[in-house]
């Protein structure tokens, strides 16, 4: 499966953002998704998960609360709503898609993930 990862930007602290990830080429409800990130010089990290079908999420402690992560199965899409962002939150955040689902506390670890888009930078300022 092939993804897109959009909306990026820049926003001060306080502020939103919208992520969007296009999916093609496969079945996109076969897939759970997942939203990393990575700030420079660190690793890539869990950010939140969502099932195929039945909606169930997961969340990183870091952004629970603030993000909210919900998929369109008929768009073949996959969003990220970010609010309340802080300067910390600055990373390029990747979608990925995984045969093995998502949505649960499995769902953090990145080898799960089989297919990854390109990322989109978030930069937050003070």
């Amino acid at each position: 499966v092939q993804l897109q990862a959009s909306g990026g930007g820049l926003v001060q602290a306080g502020g939103s953002l919208r992520l969007s990830c296009a999916a093609s080429g496969r079945t996109f409800s076969n897939y759970g998704m997942g939203w990393f990130r990575q700030a420079p010089g660190k690793e890539r990290e869990f950010v939140a998960s969502i099932s195929r079908s039945d909606g169930s999420t997961y969340y990183a402690d870091s952004v629970k609360g603030r993000f909210t992560i919900s998929r369109d199965n008929a768009k073949n899409t996959v969003t990220l709503q970010m609010n309340s962002l802080k300067p910390e939150d600055t990373a390029v955040y990747y979608c990925a898609a995984s045969v093995l689902g998502g949505g649960s506390i499995s769902a953090q670890a990145v080898w799960r993930y089989n297919y990854w888009g390109q990322g989109t930078q978030v930069t937050v300022s003070s």
